[in-house]
């Protein structure tokens, strides 16, 4: 297994209770497949370098986990299909 951070920008507008729910999400599909979730720091709400769908605010979450690569299109999928995720990239850590 790899190592992987999934970092990912959720509306600010969200209550605290739905931003929860998506960090757990997240971290729900890298455990169901057997993946292991290292890490997660909410970096909490910041301003955006440019508007992304007319918001300029966001709140920032980086995710280390460990899992195959399998789980990295689960997750991107997942994220994808969520409309409060304004942005997602999934890299490999050294």
């Amino acid at each position: 297994m790899k190592t992987y951070e999934m970092l990912y920008v959720l509306d600010a507008a969200a209550t605290d209770e739905a931003k929860d729910a998506f960090v757990k999400k997240f971290e729900d599909v890298v455990t169901a497949a057997n993946g292991k979730v290292v890490s997660t720091d909410k970096w909490g709400v910041k301003k955006l370098a440019y508007p992304i769908n007319y918001k300029n605010d966001g709140y920032y979450v980086l995710m280390t986990f460990e899992a195959e690569a399998a789980v990295v299109k689960e997750l991107d999928r997942v994220a994808g299909l969520s409309s409060e995720v304004l942005r997602r990239m999934i890299t490999v850590k050294d």
